[in-house]
């Protein structure tokens, strides 16, 4: 639309004066081409960074589980712990990107300090671990203090001899990736388009908008309003979707689903946890040697150890 209205004004200018204006109107058309594929841009590295996130949680639980299925059961406890924990990250970086800095501090719905119980946020039931304190007020968000828990886990693993040295190498990689990925859609979150170049873009397009029916008059005569209507919508338009998609970690249909994501990731680390702890109870592999709600081979069911609450 922008193209074929150019196209005659060039025409009509050319007619009149004998110029042709057409490189006048290559900064108008990459001042519009650079706002929405920055955008854009905004939009899809933070989708990519998420899924960076998400793909480190799951191959940290898939490492986890794997390597700790028939260790004793206090080891087991420790792992399920862990898993909470990488759970609860996603959500920790979900809501910092939403400005919600830590659930512990939040008013109302804090860990209750006397007795170190769970928030009473329902998306961080049972995944916290008991007695955490929230140090969002001095500055630590609550994705870099939960990743502690994680990187101290894999030490501890190390040390016991439950992960060799490159096992716990590509571990530490994940672990780091997780948070560039946590830095890089902070960076998005928290650093806008410059505000000078906002408002010149708005300047440059009033003006275009203003000047565009003088230019089309003489040739379209009424035709004119409508074409120019229709034309300033398109822009405008363009315009709004770049504003819309410069943030792209809120609750606005087009946002990034976040909150769709995690919980389906969350389905999925709990099926792997049930099955990690039917395997470990049973003496068995991982989804082999049962059938689906029945026990070990054909008898019953297998007496289950005590792991307290799921992660769901």
């Amino acid at each position: 639309m922008e193209g074929t209205i150019n196209g005659l004004l060039q025409s009509r200018l050319r007619e009149r004066h004998g110029t042709n204006p057409g490189d006048g109107h290559l900064p108008f058309a990459s001042s519009r081409v650079f706002r929405n594929q920055t955008s854009y841009n905004r939009f899809w590295d933070g989708r990519n960074h998420l899924t960076v996130i998400i793909t480190s949680v799951r191959n940290l639980t898939r490492s986890f589980l794997a390597n700790s299925h028939r260790s004793p059961l206090a080891d087991r406890l420790e792992t399920d712990r862990i898993i909470r924990i990488l759970i609860a990250i996603l959500y920790a970086t979900k809501n910092h990107l939403r400005a919600g800095w830590g659930a512990e501090i939040i008013p109302g719905t804090a860990i209750n300090p006397s007795t170190g119980d769970a928030t009473l946020i329902s998306e961080y039931s049972d995944l916290l671990p008991k007695g955490l304190y929230g140090c969002d007020d001095r500055g630590l968000g609550l994705v870099l203090q939960l990743t502690v828990f994680v990187e101290q886990y894999i030490k501890k693993g190390t040390d016991r001899g439950w992960f060799h040295a490159p096992q716990a190498s590509q571990m530490q990689v994940q672990l780091n990736g997780l948070v560039d990925a946590y830095g890089r859609m902070e960076t998005i979150r928290l650093t806008p388009i410059p505000i000078a170049h906002l408002i010149h873009q708005k300047q440059v397009l009033a003006l275009f908008g203003g000047v565009l029916p003088f230019a089309l008059v003489d040739q379209m005569d009424y035709w004119a309003i409508p074409v120019v209507s229709l034309v300033m919508f398109t822009l405008y338009g363009i315009d709004g979707i770049g504003s819309q998609l410069e943030d792209p970690f809120g609750y606005d249909r087009n946002d990034i689903k976040m909150d769709y994501i995690v919980e389906d990731i969350r389905c999925e680390i709990s099926v792997l946890v049930e099955e990690w702890k039917k395997a470990g109870d049973g003496g068995y592999e991982m989804f082999v040697g049962r059938r689906h709600g029945g026990g070990a081979g054909m008898g019953g069911q297998v007496e289950r150890a005590d792991y307290g609450n799921g992660v769901v």
